[in-house]
């Protein structure tokens, strides 16, 4: 609640006025011990009392880069949005040099253009001395005048980013101000009517006189002379100014379009890239679905075959076991006669080794004889 703007403010170039300082910084603002000490409840009128114990004025110092009272006075400017006339006595406040400082700061923030100029150089005759607090936390000496060309001719001061401003010549040029006059065409003028009542007082000679009312002057021709050179400087340094907006615009046209050809070469390349990783993604997808095809045929085929081997098992183990019944059904019979089998096959090999079976009939005889008698049988 205590770092919210004035719900009455107005908007300062399209925007909170607290939003002219940088986020960082104003974090840092709000987290300061002055911020929530001193500047807690200020109002317009309390905030003089704040800005006459100014004794230096900077942005940031330290390491942790912690605010400075000025800049923190300047914050709670932009947050209660006192009121042009406060800000323009604060600007012509003679007692008070850091009062000057602080509502000038505050005015080339959140002023416009002519106000800027019609306020702030008045104040190029101010000389005083001001104490300015570095990055590093050290003092250095500067003065009122140097302070309001820096506010007028940079862009970044005390930490904060200045909004940018017309040159001054474009404003003469249109209108809206007049030529600058200086504190030193006063004294300019006193010089040359003193030397014009010089000699008057001599009383000089009449053709003196006809010389100097015609302009025959030394001191006349001098002066005129300077004028003449004092607007051809000026002439001079608006044909360069000029000739700097242009060159300005031209360079900003240029890298504008620059940007916009790469932004456009940009997008066409990541439309590429895109298209291609659509294509890539799309091949990717379809061999993805060749490789399931292919593993569900292969799933179908190997549950094929599996059920054809059962059903050729099943059919093999039929044809066994009917194999097995029938042999069982022809070999009963065989079996009760394999006895009478196996005698006779051996009174067949007992023949056999008796040799009377043999085909000669005398080897035959002779060994019927000899088995008779209990002898071994002819080896022929």
């Amino acid at each position: 609640m205590a770092n919210r703007t004035d719900p009455l403010a107005k908007s300062i170039r399209g925007t909170n006025p607290q939003n002219l300082v940088e986020k960082i910084l104003r974090s840092k603002i709000y987290q300061n011990t002055y911020w929530k000490e001193q500047c807690f409840g200020l109002t317009a009128e309390t905030l003089v009392d704040k800005a006459m114990e100014l004794d230096h004025l900077g942005g940031t110092f330290g390491g942790n880069r912690k605010p400075t009272p000025f800049i923190c006075l300047v914050m709670k400017m932009l947050q209660i949005q006192p009121e042009k006339d406060i800000v323009v006595e604060f600007i012509k406040n003679e007692d008070y040099k850091y009062v000057r400082a602080l509502g000038a700061f505050y005015l080339r923030i959140t002023g416009t253009d002519i106000d800027i100029y019609r306020y702030l150089e008045p104040l190029y005759n101010d000389y005083r001395k001001l104490r300015r607090k570095l990055a590093d936390g050290q003092y250095a000496l500067t003065h009122v005048d140097e302070y309001i060309d820096e506010l007028l001719t940079t862009d970044y001061s005390c930490d904060i980013a200045l909004p940018r401003i017309k040159k001054r010549s474009q404003l003469e040029h249109n209108g809206q101000l007049e030529p600058r006059r200086s504190a030193l065409e006063d004294d300019f003028e006193e010089e040359e009517e003193k030397d014009e009542d010089e000699p008057l007082a001599t009383g000089l000679d009449d053709d003196h006189e006809k010389d100097y009312y015609r302009g025959g002057s030394p001191t006349r021709e001098r002066d005129r002379d300077r004028r003449r050179d004092s607007h051809r400087y000026r002439d001079r340094d608006y044909d360069r100014d000029r000739d700097y907006d242009r060159d300005y615009d031209r360079d900003r046209d240029y890298d504008r379009e620059r940007g916009r050809r790469d932004r456009d070469r940009d997008r066409d390349r990541h439309r590429l890239r895109d298209d291609k990783d659509y294509g890539r993604e799309r091949d990717r997808e379809r061999d993805r679905e060749a490789r399931e095809r292919d593993r569900r045929d292969r799933e179908r085929g190997r549950h094929r075959s599996y059920s054809r081997s059962r059903s050729r098992s099943r059919d093999r183990k039929d044809r066994d076991d009917d194999r097995r019944k029938r042999h069982a059904r022809g070999s009963a019979s065989p079996a009760r006669d394999e006895p009478k089998k196996k005698k006779e096959k051996k009174e067949k090999k007992e023949k056999k080794d008796d040799g009377t079976d043999h085909p000669d009939p005398e080897i035959a005889e002779a060994n019927r004889l000899r088995a008779s008698l209990g002898l071994k049988p002819l080896k022929l």
